[in-house]
């Protein structure tokens, strides 16, 4: 009986043979010819596979390394592999002193690599907080409450640095929303992928990152988080910054001319500074002027009270005498009377000059204010300038004392429109002061004249009675000029007074435009300098954006194999990572294990069991 089952399972296995096509022995025979020459690829690409515990931490690696076969044969291949696995046919692959020994068809040859105690170019760590409070991954499962996740990455300072610095990283965590509501990611881009919320982040070459996601959750799981790392060969047109360029070129243009402006603006202020001076240092003079004026006022009144007490007395004793007078107090009239004179001119020349000088002076300050531009820039003007500015970011220092000292020269010219008035009031108060002076000296003149005129003719017995009548006409006369100047007096003393007031002001207002002036010079030194800074502000801002974008160029960027320098041709190294799940353990069950259907073989063998 065991002699029949033989039989017949040799007579299967022949059937069997007989029935494969002959090309497959004739496959085989060529293998093992092309095994003893060498193979040529035109590129080899490197897939890294690794997976991490919840926590970010790497547990194990592997690669896929894929050959684009030109030429069938031998390949060499180097990594510090642990084991090797050929994953395109059944050909064994030969691992010694960490050299791979392939033999390869034409076309795509996989195999796969295992590594330990490699290191990934990124250092990952994830953290999980719980109502504020850190929680281990495998405490997590089937927790509620207010659940943060932070997400941080850096360099692995132990890693060639080239893959930090040209790849970049996604990573992208996947929540059901049924567990976890309110999803927060600030940095995150979220998406929907199916009944769930998918949460995606990136990190740029050469950057270091920290992301959070924040969430309520009930009974949380969640699956693993997928990080995958690729060279930034993102595609990038260079922008069209021809609009912005424009408007920044506007923008430089305003400047210039906000700096042509500041500086017409200094020169007037510098005008209004010095008519300001000119103007307080003569109402300064005139100040002191009317006062020693009306401090002089009564030695005035009491010189002319004397003479006039002195042509009473004398016109009281001619008139009361038949005989020949003494006539020695009138010998000493026409003298006091010149002598009142002379200090009368004297005044009325000091307040001539003083109106000259006032006038020159407060010409010149009319001159500098009218110079101020009436520009009217509202506020809202200047608030899309300063954003304007911010946008850019240009410092706005330098143009917010530009705007306070054009507040600044507008609250000026408008004081002094509110005062003009009164420094016109100045020169004509001046004019009605020195005119009757002069008048009055001039009438003293004539009647010291007349005096001596008079004592001339008093050898004449005859001209006597003339004498008497013409001092008592003087004594009458001088009595109403006495009186007016005492009204003078009275005048002086009031504008003196008065006076003090606006020369109170217009000290104020010199010493308000030497400050302003100062601010001035301060302002045109700040705009010639922002004028300096932003003369090429649009090619400035090309620089910097071709410079940016130079950042993100990985054109001349030569990919290079992760497990080992030795291996050439390289076209794509990419990372594939993922972190282990979070979930609840399901409740152990028992289930009948079917029996799985035999294969034709094993049926075969049964019969000799």
């Amino acid at each position: 009986m065991r002699i029949r089952k033989i039989a017949i399972v040799i007579m299967c296995a022949v059937m069997v043979a007989g029935s494969l096509p002959l090309h497959v022995f004739a496959e085989d025979n060529t293998s093992e010819e092309d095994a003893h020459g060498s193979g040529e690829y035109a590129a080899k690409d490197e897939a890294i596979y690794g997976n991490l515990d919840a926590n970010g931490v790497l547990e194990n690696m592997y690669v896929v390394n894929t050959f684009h076969v030109t030429e069938p044969g031998e390949i060499v291949d180097h990594g510090n592999y642990t084991n090797v696995r050929n994953l395109s046919n059944l050909t064994d692959i030969e691992l010694t002193n960490n050299t791979v020994h392939i033999q390869a068809e034409e076309d795509e040859f996989y195999y796969q690599g295992d590594l330990e105690n490699q290191s990934l170019p990124w250092d990952i760590t994830i953290t999980y907080l719980l109502d504020g409070q850190e929680v281990e991954p495998e405490d997590l499962a089937g927790e509620s409450g207010s659940l943060e996740i932070q997400i941080a990455t850096s360099a692995n300072e132990d890693v060639d640095p080239s893959f930090f610095e040209n790849y970049l990283l996604q990573i992208s965590l996947t929540l059901d929303p049924s567990i976890a509501d309110d999803i927060q990611a600030p940095d995150g881009i979220e998406a929907t992928s199916g009944k769930d919320k998918q949460i995606s982040f990136t990190v740029m070459p050469e950057q270091e990152e920290a992301f959070i996601v924040s969430t309520n959750v009930t009974d949380f799981e969640m699956t693993p988080i997928d990080i995958s790392a690729t060279p930034a060969s993102m595609s990038i047109e260079d922008p069209d910054l021809s609009e912005v360029k424009g408007e920044m070129q506007s923008l430089t243009d305003a400047i210039s001319d906000i700096n042509q402006g500041v500086g017409d603006l200094n020169s007037g202020i510098s005008d209004l500074n010095a008519g300001a001076s000119d103007l307080s240092s003569g109402s300064s003079d005139y100040l002191n002027g009317i006062n020693e004026l009306d401090q002089s006022s009564g030695d005035l009144i009491n010189g002319s009270a004397e003479i006039r007490d002195a042509l009473q007395n004398v016109s009281d004793a001619v008139q009361g005498s038949t005989d020949s007078p003494d006539l020695s107090e009138l010998e000493a009239l026409p003298g006091g009377l010149r002598e009142l004179a002379g200090g009368l001119r004297e005044s009325s020349d000091g307040l001539n000059t003083l109106r000259d000088n006032y006038d020159e002076a407060y010409s010149n300050l009319d001159e500098a204010i009218n110079g101020i531009p009436d520009y009217e820039i509202s506020e809202e003007q200047i608030g899309e300038l300063l954003q304007e500015l911010q946008n850019n970011e240009i410092d706005t220092k330098i143009m917010n004392q530009l705007i306070e000292t054009y507040q600044a020269s507008q609250v000026v010219k408008e004081t002094y429109v509110a005062v003009q008035e009164a420094f016109g009031a100045v020169t004509g108060a001046l004019d009605q002061a020195s005119g009757p002076m002069e008048e009055m000296a001039n009438q003293l003149d004539s009647l010291a004249d007349e005096v001596d005129s008079g004592m001339e003719n008093l050898d004449q017995l005859d001209a006597l009675a003339e004498l008497q009548n013409g001092l008592s006409t003087l004594s009458s006369e001088y009595q109403s000029f006495h009186s007016g100047l005492v009204d003078y007096t009275d005048g002086v003393s009031s504008l003196a007074s008065s006076y003090q007031d606006i020369n109170s002001g217009i000290q104020g207002l010199s010493d308000g435009t030497s400050s302003l002036d100062s601010g001035a010079d301060e302002l045109k030194n700040g705009t010639e300098e922002l004028q300096e800074e932003t003369s090429d502000l649009p090619n400035e801002m090309q620089s910097e954006v071709d410079e940016m974008m130079d950042e993100y160029d990985s054109s001349d960027f030569e990919p290079q194999s992760f497990v080992s320098d030795q291996n050439e041709k390289i076209d794509i190294v990419q990372f594939v990572l993922q972190t282990e799940s979070i979930e609840m353990e399901e409740p152990e069950t028992t289930e009948e294990v079917e029996e799985e259907e035999k294969g034709f073989w094993d049926r075969l063998m049964d019969l000799f069991r």
